[in-house]
């Protein structure tokens, strides 16, 4: 199976399964002398572990990571790192009636069309789980984008017809880690927290929003034509499960409006040149500008649901289903730190690349 490994110099290949023994990650190109804190990757798991509040899959899963190689008395050697998590918490025989059917909005059917075969338990490969690996390895991508002043905040904007319209600049956005459902404006989060506990009592599911913002990227980061900055975000941030749209800056409300409106000027700051306005959120030309880097992530509701539904077996038989199992009835507040994550591997791949382009 290929489409593993993402990045051009700071690369990552993840590994393993939702009902495997362990799921892990592969860094390689980790510049030597990176300085590893444990405790920052065991506080980004634990954003993303399920199981901390009545409003996530019940499944328990510690997500520690252990780190095999690559980082000797605090620091990156310059070798490949390699991290491991252990699945502590598969319950693998509630998936046992869903050898033979194709869950609806599921890759059931999709994974054995193009492989001819695949893992009924949880989805395998393509659960969600699979996603607590790029969060250990987005840990250090962003460990290493603090070293150049870089720092990622996400936020969520939007749960079912729920949306928090206030401008990210007006927000304390360390408030988001603060609230259940991960929105740093109070008012707003009381409402979304309601509408999900509703919608779990209703056996339903909701979609959402995330923001996400980089601060600190230089001007310069990014390559022309086909590796796009926004590009490349782009497509990892397509490739979390349940994600259907992504825009940057004004998105699609430019789209709706004039260049008079929606161009962004530049500036003399005391005699740095930066942008006027942001509403390329941060990328022009497929490089940073210098701005804040800020895309929008829409999410489709989760697909499992405890309520009867209508699909069919691989034989073509119509059959109802209940789908059991332990899940999300909203996957938006912990994919907080996967946005990050994904964010960070891309950010941290570019900052490389663009060391390697000039000389002086």
């Amino acid at each position: 199976m290929s489409g593993n490994t993402i990045g051009s110099l700071f690369r990552v290949t993840t590994w393993g399964e939702s009902h495997g023994p362990a799921i892990g990650a592969v860094i390689d190109g980790c510049p030597a002398g990176l300085p590893i804190d444990p405790a920052y990757i065991a506080q980004q798991m634990a954003r993303r572990r399920p199981g901390h509040s009545d409003l996530t899959s019940p499944r328990q899963e510690s997500d520690e990571c252990e780190i095999l190689s690559g980082v000797f008395e605090g620091f990156t050697t310059g070798t490949p790192i390699s991290l491991l998590i252990k699945n502590t918490d598969q319950r693998s025989v509630e998936y046992q009636q869903l050898r033979d059917v194709y869950r609806p909005s599921h890759a059931d059917y999709t994974y054995e069309a193009r492989f001819g075969r695949r893992d009924h338990r949880g989805g395998g490969r393509s659960s969600a789980r699979e996603t607590v690996a790029r969060v250990a390895a987005g840990a250090v991508a962003q460990l290493l984008l603090k070293e150049l002043g870089v720092k990622i905040y996400s936020f969520v904007t939007g749960i079912g017809e729920i949306r928090l319209d206030i401008p990210y600049t007006e927000l304390d956005l360390q408030q988001a880690a603060e609230s259940v459902v991960g929105c740093p404006h109070h008012p707003t989060a009381q409402r979304m927290t309601e509408l999900i506990a509703q919608v779990k009592e209703e056996g339903d599911s909701l979609g959402g929003t995330i923001r996400c913002v980089a601060q600190g990227v230089p001007a310069g980061w990014g390559d022309p034509v086909f590796d796009r900055l926004e590009a490349d975000l782009g497509k990892v941030m397509l490739s979390i499960n349940a994600v259907k749209g992504v825009t940057f800056g004004a998105g699609f409300e430019a789209a709706m409006g004039r260049g008079s409106v929606y161009n962004d000027n530049y500036v003399n700051s005391d005699g740095k040149i930066i942008p006027g306005t942001n509403h390329s959120g941060g990328i022009q030309g497929g490089i940073s500008n210098g701005a804040d880097i800020i895309l929008d992530v829409a999410f489709k509701p989760v697909s499992s649901i405890p309520r009867p539904q209508n699909t069919v077996d691989r034989h073509g038989n119509p059959v109802k289903i209940e789908i059991g199992g332990r899940h999300d009835p909203c996957v938006v507040p912990r994919a907080l730190p996967i946005v990050e994550a994904m964010a960070a591997l891309v950010l941290a791949d570019h900052a490389l690349r663009s060391r390697t382009v000039r000389i002086g």
